[in-house]
């Protein structure tokens, strides 16, 4: 009696069942000879180049600065807090309860003791390490835990969307945004890139706050939308909204790079573009346009980085430069166009950001400010090393044997 042949549907479960056992085997490898590179890194303790804060003007009512580093940020934002009289609006993804945490939530408290009218959100699902305790603020102050999922149908992806974003308005006079959360780490460690807006295009950042308050904080008092008396179209903010299927930032950087007819400069945290983004990328290279990509040689998250590796080499044999960083962790979400078009905020180049969490960036039409930032770039390019195609193609088999393995992942980030 011949032996009995498994089912195809046994057969299936068993590829599946290998597939898995084997991505976690690479996963739990990948981090822990990560997290040694990094420790390394950080051992090293020579920082990185970085741009001091620069004020640009933008038209006659608003003026920008751009923060490189973590310490000149905070120190600005902590000074505008401390001199808040009327309303501090502080959102953050990620809310560390460390040394420069506590800096924050004394800052914010002691605003309200004066009188101020402070609200804070941050993300339930990034902060979960962070201590409870922490968290808790004294009333007055006014805080929203956006939640894991927001509302009962748990099957509906619109309520799955973390809330990335990171704001600070304080008084309708000046407010913040960028790829910054609030921790220690971030303050010297990490190479990132933020905005002060001051003047009349501060409206975008509160309207931004105030909706997704109103939205979402339906037991805490609502916050009144006090329109604006002033429209400046070459300062946009677009916003990511999950929970109205509503994802403009794709669209602007879509726009932005068919646009493109000299150079495209992209600093990504995290870069796992989507079909059509990848397709923009590739059709302005054919029609002579430069684009150079930075990205972390190491992030912080060991299975983004392979996945982002399974696009490098369709982009190389493309003509796209392929910039890594070294000795930090470059987390900014920067683009400039033709020396004319920018956008800096909270949106990375993939799909949780692009088409799934709730997210802000600012567009911005201005010669002198897309100047400033290239010039940023530039800085950056001289503490990252280029990856050419010849290097690429000689990467050795067990390496190109992960990054099959886990190409399946993609979807999912």
């Amino acid at each position: 009696m011949s032996p009995r042949r498994p089912s195809p549907r046994r057969l299936v479960w068993a590829v599946v069942q290998g597939w898995f056992a084997a991505v976690v085997v690479v996963i739990a490898a990948l981090m822990i000879t990560t997290r040694i590179r990094v420790r390394n890194r950080a051992n090293r303790g020579d920082g990185f180049p970085r741009v001091p804060p620069v004020a640009v003007p933008v038209g006659e009512a608003t003026t920008i600065t751009t923060y490189t580093y973590g310490d000149d940020l905070y120190d600005d934002m902590l000074t505008a807090i401390a001199g808040a009289q009327e309303r501090i609006l502080f959102e953050s993804f990620i809310f560390k309860g460390d040394a420069m945490g506590q800096r924050f939530k004394r800052a914010l408290v002691r605003a309200a003791e004066r009188g101020v009218d402070v609200r804070i959100v941050y993300d339930g699902f990034a902060n979960l390490v962070v201590s409870p305790s922490f968290l808790r603020f004294p009333a007055p102050v006014q805080v929203l835990r956006y939640p894991l999922i927001s509302g009962w149908f748990v099957f509906n992806p619109r309520r799955w969307g973390r809330d990335h974003r990171k704001i600070l308005v304080v008084d309708d006079t000046a407010a913040f945004v960028g790829g910054y959360n609030v921790g220690s780490e971030y303050a010297t460690e990490w190479r990132d890139t933020h905005l002060k807006v001051e003047g009349g295009s501060v409206w975008d950042l509160d309207n931004a706050f105030v909706d997704f308050w109103n939205l979402n904080a339906r037991r805490l008092p609502m916050l009144k939308d006090r329109g604006s008396p002033s429209w400046d179209p070459r300062v946009r903010a677009h916003r990511n909204l999950p929970r109205q299927l509503v994802f403009p930032v794709r669209g602007m950087y879509l726009e932005a790079m068919d646009r493109a007819t000299d150079h495209i400069y992209l600093t990504a945290a995290y870069f796992i573009p989507d079909r059509d983004i990848l397709q923009a990328i590739k059709d302005a290279r054919d029609r002579g346009v430069d684009v150079q990509i930075l990205v972390p040689w190491v992030s912080n998250h060991v299975v983004a980085d392979w996945l982002s590796r399974g696009f490098y080499g369709e982009m190389l044999r493309h003509g796209v430069r392929i910039f890594r960083y070294r000795d930090a962790m470059v987390h900014a979400k920067t683009a400039t166009i033709d020396g004319r078009w920018s956008t800096v905020g909270t949106a990375n180049i993939d799909r949780l950001s692009l088409t799934g969490n709730y997210e802000i960036n600012l567009e911005i039409h201005d010669d002198d400010l897309t100047k400033h930032l290239e010039t940023v770039f530039a800085s950056d390019l001289d503490n990252a090393t280029e990856l050419t195609l010849d290097e690429w193609e000689s990467r050795d088999i067990v390496v190109r044997a992960c990054e099959l393995l886990l190409a399946p992942l993609r979807p999912l980030l």
